[in-house]
Parts: structure tokens; sequence; C-alpha cells
């Protein structure tokens, strides 16, 4: 039996943890990625258990996990913590390391042995940011060694490209439109030709979309979240989203633009590639004709055949990752079986 490989997606806005069963299935499970602390009284205990809410206890304090904690901040009207900002994870946020390592848990649970592969998403270098990953990628990698797992990097883009286009050859472009970040990966048989991120996503949405409305960042959230086609808004609220979707497609266009004309060595692309969207962000009613009508606004470097979305789009990215890692253990098992004959040889003569 082969050994249980994990893909993570480790989002801004949704953790999502992939494995496959015993039958080659691919069992994804996805817990947004927050927590709201509340305060400890024998009532709020017993209202939690009652309503099955997921918690944990630290110290003086209770910490609601997840869609709960989601929830729970937009009826009280407070702001959701988030171990992760701008698509790594946040200094500022004293609680972050501890909560991270829960949530991952809840998402793929402990290794079954010590040393299994997790292969887990990290941004690509930023064009409008300045920032590193190794703080971030740190976390990660600490939250896994305590499951028991030995983690390694993959681009969030490049994921998608696995993820969604091993019809294609693994030839086309893949976008993550995340909560913190819009990854971009321009794959050219498996190979990344051109990879980068821009911190333009969902909370930068959010967070325009709450100014101009004088509400708080959750809610706007929450409005966005609630049946909006932005091929058709129906309020001021929609109006609003809209503006800044259309900005945030446009801007991420521009930049793959930008970035592939400016880029050494670009492959060329004889036939026109896909463009396959993904993430949380993407899932808004209307937004594959947005990209299909801001694409038409520039002349666009590599021919398109056709925008879409994922199959799954908030399962893509850890699907991906899911790939790579049982690509790995397949190249690692017939290595092992080619080192064995070897062996096997000389033992004979």
């Amino acid at each position: 039996m082969a050994r249980k490989v994990r893909g993570l997606d480790v989002g801004t806005m949704n953790l999502a943890g992939a494995v496959q069963d015993d039958k080659g299935n691919i069992k994804i499970k996805l817990m947004r990625h927050c927590f709201l602390d509340v305060d400890v009284n024998p009532f709020t205990k017993k209202m939690l258990l009652q309503q099955k809410v997921q918690y944990v206890e630290f110290g003086k304090k209770v910490y609601v996990l997840g869609e709960s904690a989601f929830e729970l901040a937009n009826i009280m009207n407070k702001v959701i913590r988030r171990p992760m900002k701008a698509g790594v994870m946040s200094p500022d946020e004293a609680d972050a390391a501890p909560i991270f390592g829960l949530l991952v848990e809840a998402v793929i649970g402990k290794a079954e042995e010590p040393g299994i592969p997790c292969y887990y998403s990290v941004p690509a270098n930023p064009v409008d940011a300045d920032f590193n990953i190794v703080y971030h990628s740190g976390i990660i990698l600490g939250a896994l060694k305590n499951l028991g797992y030995v983690g390694k990097e993959m681009n969030e883009g490049h994921a998608v490209v696995f993820s969604e286009l091993a019809e294609q050859d693994f030839t086309g472009i893949g976008i993550s439109f995340g909560g913190g970040m819009v990854n971009v990966c321009v794959s050219y048989k498996t190979i990344p030709a051109v990879a980068f991120s821009t911190s333009r996503s969902g909370d930068w949405i959010d967070k325009n979309v709450a100014h101009v409305l004088g509400i708080n960042q959750t809610r706007a959230a929450a409005i966005k979240e609630k049946g909006v086609n932005i091929k058709n808004p129906k309020n001021r609220e929609h109006e609003a989203i809209v503006i800044y979707y259309r900005n945030l497609i446009s801007y991420t266009l521009a930049n793959i633009k930008a970035k592939f004309e400016s880029a050494e060595n670009i492959p060329h692309f004889p036939d026109p590639v896909e463009i396959v969207c993904s993430g949380g962000t993407a899932l808004i009613g209307g937004f594959v004709e947005v990209v299909e009508d801001e694409l038409k606004k520039i002349e666009f470097p590599i021919p398109v055949s056709k925008v879409r979305l994922a199959e799954e789009p908030l399962n893509a990215t850890a699907k991906g990752c899911l790939l790579a890692a049982l690509n790995d253990e397949e190249i690692v098992a017939e290595e092992v079986k080619e080192d064995t004959k070897g062996q096997s040889k000389k033992s004979s003569k």
C-alpha cells in the first residue's frame, strides 16, 4: 500500500488538505483559515458544545475555529482573526502559530508514520510588494513536523497547473485568486516559464468595499460571498464590489502581460492555451465573463483558447500539491526498485 502523502493549500482565507484513499480517489477537506477569541464562562462553553462549534481553550481564552468563527464574527459584528495576512503568516498575530497547527491538523490529520511527505503551497515572488517567505514557510514546516510530516514547498500557481492542465500536457496559465494574493504560473509542459504573485486579491476587494460602504471587512466579505453576480449588480453594495473586481482582474492580466514581455528565455506557444482560474475569490458569479471582457481590452502576448474555472476552485491547489507528492512517491519507489535490482545483480555475481 502506498504511503499516505498529503497535499496542503495554505491560503489566507481557507486551508485545504488532500489525500488519496485506498481506491485511488482524491479526498479534500476544507476549512476557513480563521479564528475568534471569546470570553470564557460556563454558559459560553455550554453553548459552544450544544451547537457543536469547534473551539480550543488556551489559558483564559476560548478560540472558536473555522467557519464557526466567521459566522460568529458576523453575528457579533466583530472582525475575525487570521493566522495569515497578505498571503503569508502574520508576524503581528501572536496566537498564529499554535492556532495554525490546530487548523492544519483538522484538515490533514496526523501522519500514519513519521516522515510522510506533505507538499504545501507557497506564494511566488510578488511584483508589487516587498517580503520573503522564510518566516511563513518556517511556521508551516514546524506545524507539519509536529504532525509527523516532512514538508516540501510548491508554488501555488504551479499547483493549479498540475491539478487542471494534465490533458493539455501541463501547458497553459494557472491563476489562483486567493484571499491574500493572486498567484500566477505560465507553464510549458510542466516547466514554469513565468511565476509571480500580486498583493491585490480578495482581501484587497473587501478592504476597499468596506471603506467606501462604511462597514467592517468581515461584513464586506460576507456580502461578496452571498449571491453577487459581477455582470449584473443589484444595488450600491454590489456596484462597489464590481468596481474593485474589474480592477483586480485588469491589474492581474496587465501584470501577466508585462512580466511575460520582460522575461528572458520564454518558450514559444505554438497553440492557444487555456487560462484556468481557481481560488475563493474566483467563485463570484460572472467571474469568467469579466476575465474575458478585460482580456479583450489588452494585446495579450499569449494566444488564449479559452478561460475557465477550475473543476473545483477551492480545491485545485491542494489537489495539485497532492499530485506532485504522489508523482514524487512514484519516482522514489522506482529509484528504490532499480537500486534493489542493482544490488541483487551484484549479490548474484
